[in-house]
């Protein structure tokens, strides 16, 4: 009984949250609650969310404060050099600029937090793709996936559960599985160069002023083939053609120049229902370089900041939300010495806090209710029961099918802890080593990431303004691709 409820709750939830017929943080909420009572334990409800709440209170504190703090290094122009460079790279390309966001998510994961990925991530290339009329979905879609790749660090969390669910050194689990890791985050570049062509199939001709003296960058990407239409203009100076009009498809604009343009700015056209808003918003108002909020002379300082904070993340030298505690109070402190500039700051990004906060505590619930009711042991247990006697031999390729959904469906604790050693148990029986089985468990982080059980997960898309349900629709299926990829390149390399 408890293993249905298990699937039918989680499967409702998704359902609801893809058709946009509730708010996350609604069904985060009312779902569990529906089905803690139908499962005969409404009244320990209040114990259950409690308990969920205990649990995740440091990661909201965590998210709150690395909110701010990253908020205010943005704000003072600590990764405007960064998003220069991307610039200068991605050439207003569509193609470069989700190969961009792949690359870019992809080195700041080796501080092996997600939710500071997404945040440097989407920071640095949101207002690219605003001004770009490219979708948000590919962007949060990307870097997610790439991030589940890189997750796999020894520092990042799943390798760590692994080793110590299985008593095994973290080193042997994760070394041996590099060729496999390499090959995965090799296929998430390629799913961003193909998805790069399909946004500048559907974009048209773009032209991105480049703020200095620069020639604006002109990219001729062919009219595309959808059904939408938008129109842009340039402007001329000198000898040659005025203005020019292009065609799009679908969403973004068409901005046509002539040879001796000074510039065009394109306006982006309607996006698609994922791409968070109306995309006539001013793309680059969060970067604009002539802010009241730059502290140029404060730069070094920032970025020394910054290093000394990740560094000590990663050594562990105080938990996480101490860490970004103080680098919030520090960061506002130095930057913004004046009261009314801290209160300004904090409110500046009070929105982003309060959204990622309740989305949290309303995670809370849910992980309570399915924790507190048995409901995972069960859907587990069903689970590895469920596996024919004759795979035995074949338990390390099991147990990486079996890491897409539990680990998308399930907490990391909960798989590494409550799953992991009875499927090494199993596997043990018919001779598979632990370490193979270790590193199997590691396939389905890429899909994890974009776990609604994934506090990060609500950082990215709440950053990107794009619906979660979009996400989810979007991503889910990519993410599994990459999984399998890396399940496959194990296989190959004998390493599962």
């Amino acid at each position: 009984m408890l293993t249905f409820l298990g699937f039918a709750m989680i499967a409702t939830f998704l359902v609801l949250i893809m058709l946009k017929k509730m708010s996350p943080i609604a069904a985060l909420v009312l779902i569990p609650a529906l089905f803690c009572v139908f499962a005969g334990k409404g009244a320990h409800l209040g114990d259950y969310v409690i308990d969920g709440v205990g649990k995740l209170a440091p990661t909201a504190a965590m998210l709150m404060f690395a909110i701010v703090y990253f908020g205010v290094m943005i704000d003072v122009g600590l990764f405007d050099p960064i998003v220069k460079g991307i610039l200068r790279f991605c050439k207003a390309d569509p193609m470069r600029v989700v190969v961009g966001t792949a690359v870019l998510a992809a080195i700041v994961s080796l501080d092996g937090d997600g939710s500071t990925t997404f945040m440097i991530t989407v920071s640095a290339m949101y207002p690219l793709y605003k001004r770009l009329g490219l979708s948000l979905v590919v962007m949060t879609g990307v870097a997610a996936t790439a991030n589940g790749v890189m997750n796999t660090l020894p520092w990042g969390g799943p390798t760590a559960r692994a080793a110590t669910a299985l008593k095994l050194d973290a080193a042997d689990i994760f070394v041996p599985m590099i060729p496999a890791l390499a090959v995965g985050l090799l296929s998430v570049f390629v799913l961003a160069y193909v998805l790069g062509l399909r946004e500048r199939r559907r974009v048209g001709t773009l032209v991105l002023p480049s703020g200095d003296d620069e020639e604006p960058e002109l990219v001729t990407v062919g009219t595309g083939t959808g059904t939408g239409t938008a129109t842009g203009a340039g402007t001329a100076t000198g000898a040659g053609t005025a203005t020019g009009a292009g065609t799009a498809a679908g969403e973004g604009t068409a901005v046509a120049t002539a040879a001796g343009a000074g510039t065009a700015v394109p306006s982006a056209g309607s996006g698609e229902p994922a791409s968070g808003g109306d995309a006539g918003e001013e793309g680059f108002q969060g970067l604009d370089p002539q802010r009241a909020t730059l502290r140029p002379r404060l730069y070094w300082f920032n970025a020394g900041l910054t290093v000394a904070l990740l560094t000590a993340m990663i050594m562990e030298l105080l938990p996480i939300p101490v860490l970004f505690l103080l680098g919030a109070a520090l960061a506002l402190t130095v930057n913004f010495p004046h009261m009314p500039d801290q209160k300004a700051r904090i409110a500046a990004h009070a929105d982003n806090v309060l959204n990622v906060a309740g989305m949290v505590f309303a995670a809370a619930v849910f992980t309570g209710v399915l924790s507190g009711t048995g409901m995972v042991k069960h859907m587990a247990d069903w689970l590895v029961g469920a596996i024919p006697e004759g795979m035995g031999p074949h338990m390390a390729l099991v147990t990486g099918l079996l890491s897409l959904p539990l680990t998308y469906f399930m907490s990391n604790d909960g798989f590494y802890f409550g799953v992991l050693p009875v499927l090494a148990e199993a596997g043990a029986a018919h001779g598979v080593s632990p370490l193979e089985i270790a590193r199997a468990s590691l396939v389905g982080q890429a899909l994890h990431m974009s776990s609604p059980l994934v506090p990060a997960v609500y950082v990215l898309v709440g950053m990107a303004k794009v619906e979660f349900g979009d996400h989810t629709r979007f991503t889910v299926k990519w993410a599994a691709l990459t999984c399998l990829v890396v399940l496959a390149a194990g296989m190959v390399f004998g390493i599962i």
